[in-house]
């Protein structure tokens, strides 16, 4: 497997590489030839991981790729979720206290490189911060308070390492990146009570409360117990053996949260931590559909660098998307040159990197429901009254914000679009998905791939009726088994 080092300035990089390939984040982000790599593992250093940043779009666009980074995205948004690090802290408790028991001072630093520190005391300490962050150079900090305790834990860059550690940093690099195999965190299951998570002031949730009702009804009639719990439940979690995501999906929302808890104390869990990060994002959704070969309208991924020529390839009116755009919130359409630019404008100064896509109309979408690579659901979706969007959110009438429904057979679809939602879905893994789909001059295209789909009473169920709620329940029993 090729082995390439990430960094923001490669000329400045001072540590071992073994045969691994130092290369430039904007290098790896927008030269093609980094896109097409098999069988590469790329080891994510650049100096800032933040949202939306190069660093975190470095890791983000090589699990798209195929490729094994270090850090996931998943280990990434877990050092900015400050409820996983108090969970963490506990977890390793004992070890922490062995650890430091003969520290004098009520603070203390732990600076961790490769997975290891320069004192051989804190080896074990190290291993285990490093295991379950996987992030090659980490800073925690501890108080004392009757016990210790984990006050933060975050990224370093290579400039922030102190001089008297480089020669111990230069050896953990070249022990590391001659290693063949690299550790990963692994997750158990376990059985029988369903939380569902809700958020009651969500301004588009997922579920309406009469699909909700349907959920419990319908778990207790298959001996799962179920219990609406909403955001401010975070602690009551693992008292629970399933967790179902019925708030709208965020990367930085308590929806995230709950799941990675859940994951990381062994819940069966949909949707899994994996598809929220992937799926929130359309920048991953637009590499890993292109890498897969999956027809969708024309898409370019827009950066500073080429801004100036994507019009050349999706022509106007043009559609602009954030990446975490969701239920068509961050989702622009520039009819003219002018509102193209000042649109992107715009939109870069919250991420390196947005969407372009070339404007397809359609009187509907498909959206074909996918419950672990299995098509449970085929629904039209008809654009909102005198709008591009199925969802209008300027419009004065709340009947008007979105447009009618309807539903059918999955038998009934022409099997192209079927075999589509499901080749797309298997992209994300398993899990619990809809595939949105235009049909223009009769050829399929994949406008996204969402995780947490609406399952709404009276819209997804209209054909099938209570089997939709079932095989969502069904799936989370298969996991608890």
């Amino acid at each position: 497997m090729n082995k390439y080092i990430v960094v923001n300035q490669p000329e400045n990089w001072n540590f071992s590489t073994g045969n691994t390939n130092v290369i430039s984040s904007q290098d790896y982000l927008t030269n093609p030839k980094y896109a097409l790599l098999k069988n590469a593992r790329i080891f994510n250093l650049c100096k800032d991981y933040s949202y939306q940043s190069k660093g975190y779009y470095v890791s983000l666009l090589a699990e798209a790729r195929g490729h094994l980074p270090i850090p996931t995205t998943k280990n990434i948004v877990d050092l900015k979720t400050l409820k996983l690090v108090r969970i963490v802290s506990d977890e390793f408790n004992d070890e922490i206290q062995k650890s430091l028991k003969n520290i004098k001072s009520r603070e203390f630093t732990l600076s961790i490189y490769f997975g290891q520190n320069v004192a051989q005391k804190y080896k074990v300490l190290s291993s285990l911060f490093y295991k379950h962050f996987q992030v090659p150079f980490l800073r925690v900090k501890f108080n004392y308070n009757n016990k210790w305790n984990v006050q933060s834990i975050k990224a370093i860059s290579e400039s922030e390492i102190p001089v008297e550690h480089i020669a111990s940093v230069r050896e953990f690099a070249n022990q590391y990146f001659s290693k063949k195999r690299y550790d990963t965190a692994k997750v158990s299951n376990y059985d029988f009570d369903l939380a569902i998570l809700v958020n009651p002031n969500d301004p588009a949730p997922p579920s309406n409360s009469k699909a909700l009702k349907k959920f419990v009804d319908i778990a207790e009639k298959m001996n799962i117990y179920a219990e609406i719990i909403e955001p401010k439940d975070l602690s009551r979690l693992s008292s629970f053996d399933a967790l179902f995501l019925r708030q709208s999906t965020e990367v930085n929302n308590e929806a995230y949260t709950f799941s990675r808890k859940a994951q990381q104390e062994g819940l069966a869990i949909i949707d899994y931590p994996d598809a929220i990060l992937k799926c929130c994002n359309k920048v991953y959704m637009a590499e890993a559909l292109q890498n897969a070969n999956i027809d969708t309208p024309k898409t370019v991924i827009v950066h500073n660098n080429n801004r100036n020529s994507v019009l050349k390839e999706t022509g106007l009116p043009c559609i602009l998307k954030a990446p975490d755009s969701t239920f068509s919130f961050g989702v622009k359409k520039a009819n003219t040159k002018e509102e193209f630019d000042t649109l992107v404008t715009e939109m870069l100064k919250e991420s390196e990197l947005i969407i372009a896509q070339k404007f397809c109309p359609s009187d509907y979408d498909w959206r074909i429901g996918v419950i672990d690579n299995k098509p449970f659901y085929a629904c039209r979706y008809y654009m909102a009254k005198g709008h591009w969007q199925i969802y209008n959110w300027k419009a004065k009438k709340k009947t008007e914000q979105d447009g009618n429904a309807d539903c059918m057979a999955i038998e009934d679809v022409q099997k192209n679009v079927i075999d589509m939602a499901l080749k797309s879905a298997k992209l994300m893994g398993e899990g619990l998905f809809g595939i949105d789909i235009k049909v223009v001059e009769e050829k399929p295209m994949v406008i996204e791939i969402n995780d947490n789909p609406n399952i709404d009473f009276g819209v997804e169920d209209l054909h099938y009726g209570d089997l939709v709620y079932t095989e969502i329940l069904y799936a989370l029993k298969k996991r608890l088994n």
